[in-house]
């Protein structure tokens, strides 16, 4: 939907609205709104020029309105609307009309910003024509005023059409008066220029030159006297007075004057701001679904407005408040509350100085378990303790056994402390033995472990007993291993027999260390804190704290007393975090996308790796965001979702059973680049008996990469395998063409080429069939210039070289005639090469003038072609001037042509005549047609003598032909009577008008030419209708030219216009059509 023409009275309201439709649209439209046809309109809204926008995601269509609050007169005229995206355009016009005041005004009211005036936004048109068009001297373009006050007059019209003017008149009327005030200056000597131009927040010096160095002068600003200040500083150098301002802000932005005694001269300043600049860019950021995010940016300027994007649609307040948006100084921050899966995409941050992207990527939570419930086997009255730890505090859960929910109880207590859940059972019994599982709420998976009850049955025996250990998990296999995460407690309780009290000794790589009744070796440190053993009736119990890599082995325990001895291996495992990986390496690169291999880490923990965690950022930043939260088994990944020209690296975390492992290091910085495309257009332009010459176009498509050159390779005809692919230069080439020499007569050859960049070689362009090494017979054929395909005008003594391309293989055999006859070489010199002949003459003369073949033959096989070569110079005299009648104050002359004509034709005749009592010659006709005339208004009682020049391509004759009689006017009584001659005759257009088109918002005009006599009336039609009363049409007539000025034209003024012209000897008409303006 385009906007509409409308109409508003002083004050009120008007909107006018554009839809577009943006289905094929990839990214958001842009749009502009015009006032005439160069203001842009939106750095002025305010408080009477608001734009808003909208976006239907139904239809997918974008609504633009502009709102104009409180028309006022100055606001009616031209706007236009712009609409585009990427390389698609449209644009449509329309008008505002302003009833009431006056809707034209000559005032000028400057455009001054929120924050200067209550008045910002007010569309004063007039005075950003001014803006337009006055050029400051700091800038390199062209000053429309300079270019107007040295232009002459005619040409105002064109360069107000080139420069966008539109108040032309306007323009030269303020022209007119700065040319009359610098003739009648006399107190200056030098004004100041018409207007001048600052960024926000400089300085600026106004100099005039004074014609007396000891005057006065007053600064005036608005028309109020300045006043000196710390902003403000007035300055006295001999001739000159400066006015310097410090510090420009919008307030500065008005009309001074220089005022000595009664003169003045005026200027104007035009401060402008400087563009915002992001000085901080957004980050990447990687949440969590239900998060809160939050992308930051810092710009240059604290008032500055900026416009946040998502995916290429800009971003409002909504109802639901889904996006807020913050300002805290030169910060601004775009906030969203608990992100979705929708929520994932590309931000940009715009300032009409600049734009920052960053993407955003929401997953869903997955609880990780950081330490999971182990099998415990405890002993009756024991304690046993479930732990295990999870990534998310806020997770609660329920415990079961054997399927059962588990209530707590006296002996039964359930916790959870932070990420830490704990199932504690005091006084283990026998019932208590079973599964124990823990379920996370909300979440689909559990962890299992098994308590096992170990029930010690000690027979008394009053006498004395050997020792015995009682232990189910013994030995080194895998079954009875004792599995230990590295960090927790590892406690080996041995339930033992014997009496008397047997001694236990630990031993753990065959080193014994005998302490009272308890013998400990461990491989750490002596007095380590870590190590506690403890003994109790029937048990011996070894104590671990925080188990360490170190503390895996076997550990045999050896009870003794008198009776004899007992002993138990217990192979104990500890287990961890895998080490990091190895340092990633990047394969390969692609548009968006990269392939990075690692190797596994040196130690797996003691436990398998379960897969691989990556995480990517870019190099300026230092924000990771994770590519995968499931781990990845492989080592070697393709990342996506990257952009491309962006530098990035990649580290990897090691994950198995117990948990993640630290970062690996991080890659070497890479750059996501893609491959160009192939070349295009690869043909053959030249092949002979050893060489062939290949040429093509670059490819296409060329990325961010860039391009590094050609490759180009050959091989034999069957040839499969790369490697027999030759490559035909060492290196690359950076030339779209190469010609392959050294190659053998008679080859069956295939050709590629391939586009390289930093990402490698582009798929390869080849030629649609194998070539034949051989010479191609190619059939002769003259490409003759278009100037020569008409005959070659030149002068006596000019130069003549020819040059005629050809083309023909092999190299064809050239012959050059004149006339039918051969070419004498002292005639004119010819040169031939392989693809051109060329024809000289060094000195041109009359015997060259003539027809000349070429004719290019290959065997039987030919071309001809033929140049016409036309040598003139200048004419003879023409012959035999005679008087042929003397009657008043006129004499009728009569001559023949001459018999040279200069070998061009005769164009006309000088016919000069000559007082005998002066000899002076005055020239009566130039260029005149015929070989008689009448030579009028001659004085009475004078003699007259006559010559006559002949005139041609070239020039005048050398010599006149001389009158051989004078003309003597006789002095007579009266003057003779002759018969009045009748030379009325019917109007004839001598001019037609011309089908043409016009520009909506220009004046248009159709011009023609009548004579007739007597002078005809003339009247004027639009499609058959009168229109000699219309007011919008003005008619003009002189000298016979008629002229119909259209003015303001719309496209109701379209149409067949006619030009009727009729007097008493008959009437003729022409017509044209006006085609309608471009909406």
């Amino acid at each position: 939907e385009k906007p509409q023409s409308g109409e508003v009275t002083v004050g009120e309201n008007i909107t006018f609205v554009a839809k577009v439709n943006a289905e094929s649209l990839l990214k958001k439209p842009t749009i502009k709104w015009f006032k005439g046809k160069w203001m842009d309109l939106a750095s002025k809204s305010g408080k009477h020029l608001q734009l808003k926008e909208t976006y239907d995601r139904n239809t997918k269509v974008y609504t633009f309105e502009m709102h104009i609050i409180a028309a006022k007169a100055n606001f009616a005229g031209a706007y236009r609307c712009e609409v585009s995206s990427r390389d698609k355009f449209d644009s449509c016009n329309f008008d505002l009309t302003v009833h009431g005041e006056c809707a034209y005004s000559n005032t000028l009211i400057l455009f001054l910003s929120a924050d200067g005036n209550d008045d910002s936004g007010e569309l004063d048109f007039s005075t950003l024509l001014k803006k337009r068009v006055v050029q400051v001297n700091t800038e390199p373009d062209m000053d429309v005023w300079e270019i107007l006050r040295h232009a002459p007059a005619s040409e105002y019209e064109k360069i107000a059409f080139q420069y966008g003017i539109t108040d032309l008149r306007g323009m030269l009327k303020r022209l007119k008066k700065m040319k009359k005030d610098e003739k009648k200056s006399e107190a200056f000597l030098k004004k100041l220029d018409p207007a001048y131009q600052v960024t926000k927040g400089h300085k600026i010096k106004l100099a005039v030159e004074v014609a007396n160095p000891d005057v006065e002068v007053k600064w005036l600003k608005n028309g109020k006297e300045i006043q000196p200040s710390g902003r403000y500083i007035f300055e006295n150098v001999g001739n000159m007075r400066y006015l310097t301002i410090n510090h420009c802000s919008l307030a500065d932005d008005a009309a001074y004057c220089c005022v000595v005694g009664e003169e003045k001269c005026t200027t104007e300043l035009f401060v402008k701001e400087p563009p915002v600049l992001i000085v901080k860019n957004l980050e990447d950021q990687m949440v969590m679904k239900g998060e809160r995010v939050e992308l930051e940016c810092e710009v240059s300027d604290e008032g500055a407005s900026v416009k946040w994007e998502k995916d290429g649609v800009e971003l409002t307040r909504d109802e639901s408040f889904k996006y807020r948006f913050k300002k805290d100084g030169c910060k601004h921050v775009l906030i969203i509350n608990e992100a979705t899966k929708d929520d994932c995409g590309h931000y940009k941050v715009k300032t009409n100085g600049g734009e920052s992207m960053a993407e955003v990527l929401v997953q869903e939570k997955e609880l990780e378990v950081y330490q999971s419930i182990a099998d415990l086997t405890v002993k009756a009255k024991d304690q046993a303790v479930f732990k295990c730890e999870v990534s998310d505090e806020s997770v609660r859960g329920t415990w079961y056994k054997n399927g059962v929910e588990v209530k707590p109880d006296a002996r039964i207590n359930i916790t959870h402390i932070g990420r830490i859940h704990k199932l504690t059972i005091d006084d283990v019994k026998p019932e208590d033995e079973g599964d124990y599982t823990f379920v996370p709420d909300g979440h689909a998976f559990n962890l299992s472990a098994k308590l096992n009850f170990l029930e010690v049955k000690i027979d008394y025996v009053p006498r004395q007993d050997p020792p015995k250990i009682h232990l189910d998990c013994m030995g080194n296999t895998a079954e009875s291993t004792i599995v230990v995460v590295a960090g927790n407690k590892l406690r080996l309780d041995v339930p033992i027999t014997g009496d008397p009290a047997p001694t236990v000794i630990w031993t753990k790589a065959d080193k014994v260390n005998q302490a009272n009744r308890l013998v400990l070796f461990l491989n750490c440190t002596p007095g380590d804190s870590r190590v506690h053993v403890e003994t109790t009736k029937g048990h011996c119990i070894f104590t671990i704290e925080g188990a360490e890599r170190q503390d895996e082995g076997i550990y045999s325990v050896v009870v003794r007393n008198p009776a004899g001895e007992d002993t138990a291996d217990i192979s104990v495992k500890v287990v961890d975090v895998p080490d990091p990986p190895q340092t990633p390496r990047i394969l390969s690169v692609g548009e968006d996308s990269c392939v990075v291999q690692w190797d596994p880490p040196l130690f797996n923990g003691g436990q398998p790796i379960i897969g691989y965690v990556l995480e990517r950022k870019k190099k300026k930043s230092y924000r990771w965001m994770r590519l995968n939260f499931d781990p990845y088994p492989e080592t070697t990944y393709e990342a996506k979702r990257m952009i491309e020209g962006m530098d990035y690296e990649i580290r990897v975390y090691a994950v198995n059973s117990i948990g993640m492992s630290r970062h690996s290091p991080a890659s070497q910085p890479f750059v996501p680049v893609a491959p160009t495309s192939e070349p295009v257009g690869l043909c053959v332009d030249d092949i002979n008996d050893t060489s062939i010459s290949l040429k093509w176009r670059p490819p296409e498509r060329i990325g961010s990469a860039e391009l590094e050159g050609y490759g180009v390779e050959y091989c034999k005809e069957g040839s499969k395998c790369s490697e027999e692919w030759i490559p035909a230069i060492q290196g690359l080439t950076d030339r779209t063409s190469l010609i392959i020499r050294g190659l053998t007569t008679g080859d069956k050859l295939q050709f590629r080429v391939r586009a390289y960049n930093m990402a490698g070689p582009s798929a390869p362009a080849t030629l649609a069939q194998p070539i034949t090494i051989r010479e191609i017979m190619q059939r002769p054929k003259i490409w003759l210039p278009r100037n020569l395909r008409q005959t070659l005008i030149k002068k006596v003594g000019d130069t003549v070289n020819l040059v005629i391309p050809f083309q023909g293989k092999p190299r064809p055999k050239v012959t050059w005639s004149k006339d039918g006859d051969p070419l004498n070489p002292a005639f004119a010199s010819v040169r031939n090469s392989e693809v051109d002949t060329i024809l000289f003459i060094r000195k041109t003369d009359r015997k060259h003038s003539g027809k000349y073949d070429l004719q290019v033959q290959i065997e039987n096989v030919e071309d001809t072609a033929s140049v016409n070569l036309q040598i003139v110079d200048l004419p003879g005299p023409p012959e035999a001037l005679k008087i042929a009648d003397i009657w008043g104050f006129n004499v009728a002359l009569v001559w023949k042509p001459p018999k040279d004509n200069g070998n061009c034709e005769i164009t006309g005749y000088t016919v000069q005549k000559a007082d005998k009592k002066t000899m002076e010659w005055y020239t009566v006709y130039d260029q005149f047609r015929r070989t008689n005339c009448v030579v009028s208004d001659l004085i009475m009682g004078n003699e007259y003598i006559f010559r006559v020049f002949a005139n041609n391509l070239v020039g005048l004759s050398p010599e006149p032909c001389n009158a051989k009689d004078s003309a003597y006017i006789q002095k007579t009584g009266g003057l003779p009577t002759y018969k009045e001659a009748d030379f009325s005759h019917a109007p004839k257009f001598t001019h037609p008008l011309v089908n043409r088109s016009i520009i909506a918002g220009y004046n248009a005009t159709l011009s023609c030419a009548v004579s007739g006599i007597p002078k005809p009336k003339v009247t004027w039609y639009k499609n058959k209708i009168d229109i000699t009363n219309e007011a919008k049409y003005r008619m003009l007539s002189k000298q016979g030219v008629l002229t119909l000025e259209i003015r303001k034209p719309c496209p109701f003024d379209g149409g067949v216009y006619m030009c009727k012209a009729v007097n008493n000897c008959g009437e003729d008409s022409v017509e044209c059509k006006l085609e309608k303006p471009q909406s």
